[in-house]
């Protein structure tokens, strides 16, 4: 029994559902979960995904900011939202489905970017981003009892071959020891496993954004890798491919990211 799940920081899911019609029709995941919406439950292009077979979905927007959603070709079982440092952001939505005949979490994630500086005086927006990823240490792989998937923009690349450069990185936001080492420390605790360091060795570069700044960016190719597949062990021991399709950054009116997706074989 195959199985596949996308995970993609649309930036604007209404401007990009066109996109996401694409990117659904070429790659057919089972269930695909997007971040940063930026709009209300209502304003969701439903009708679009469920034309392409994408039934049952979960929302959680906000008004022209955040926001995350689920997709899925498959029944989704409830859902639920955690305000992770009470800001009152819509960053994360859960979600439970039947993968070969037993319950399982997804999880997706929308961690604050952490604005320009380093530093929790002068930024706070850095030290939003520093609790939210202390409160996610209590997060388990195996959640209740349930083996869960964790997907997202965690916006940290915790490697050093997730940047372009490790050494002009370090004091910049996304990877700065204290960013990276929190993260580890999110997988260490809730015994996750990183599926795209799993199949991809760790020697390689491995980058799903890059910025709007650059004129070209596939010539300068200055990546990061902020978008993540985690999973509990079990799950992992079944994971068969995982895709980054990079050439959505070329795409028309792109997202700064692209799409991963993680393909299982279940027995």
């Amino acid at each position: 029994m195959s199985f596949s799940i996308a995970t993609w920081n649309i930036n604007s899911v209404r401007l990009r559902a066109g996109l996401v019609e694409d990117f659904l029709t070429a790659h057919q995941p089972d269930i695909l979960c997007l971040q940063e919406i930026k709009c209300m439950n209502d304003q969701f292009p439903a009708k679009n995904f469920k034309k392409l077979g994408y039934e049952h979905q979960a929302v959680h927007g906000q008004k022209g900011y955040h926001g995350v959603a689920i997709i899925s070709k498959r029944p989704l079982i409830g859902n639920f939202s955690t305000d992770y440092v009470s800001m009152g952001d819509t960053r994360h939505i859960a979600a439970d489905f039947e993968l070969a005949g037993k319950p399982t979490r997804i999880h997706n994630f929308y961690v604050p970017a952490g604005g320009d500086e380093p530093d929790i005086i002068k930024n706070p927006k850095f030290d939003h981003k520093l609790k939210f990823i202390d409160e996610m240490k209590v997060l388990g792989a195996m959640d209740d009892d349930v083996p869960a998937i964790l997907v997202g923009d965690l916006n940290i690349a915790p490697y050093e071959q997730d940047v372009w450069s490790h050494k002009q990185m370090l004091k910049v936001v996304s990877h700065t020891p204290v960013e990276t080492e929190g993260l580890l420390d999110v997988m260490k605790k809730g015994a996750w496993t990183d599926l795209m360091r799993q199949h991809i060795p760790m020697e390689e570069k491995l980058y799903t954004w890059w910025s709007y700044r650059s004129k070209d960016w596939a010539a300068s190719n200055r990546g990061r890798r902020l978008d993540h597949v985690w999973s509990a062990d079990e799950l992992a021991k079944q994971l068969n491919a995982i895709e980054v399709v990079t050439e959505a950054r070329s795409w028309e009116k792109p997202s700064d990211h692209v799409p991963v997706i993680a393909r299982f074989d279940l027995v």
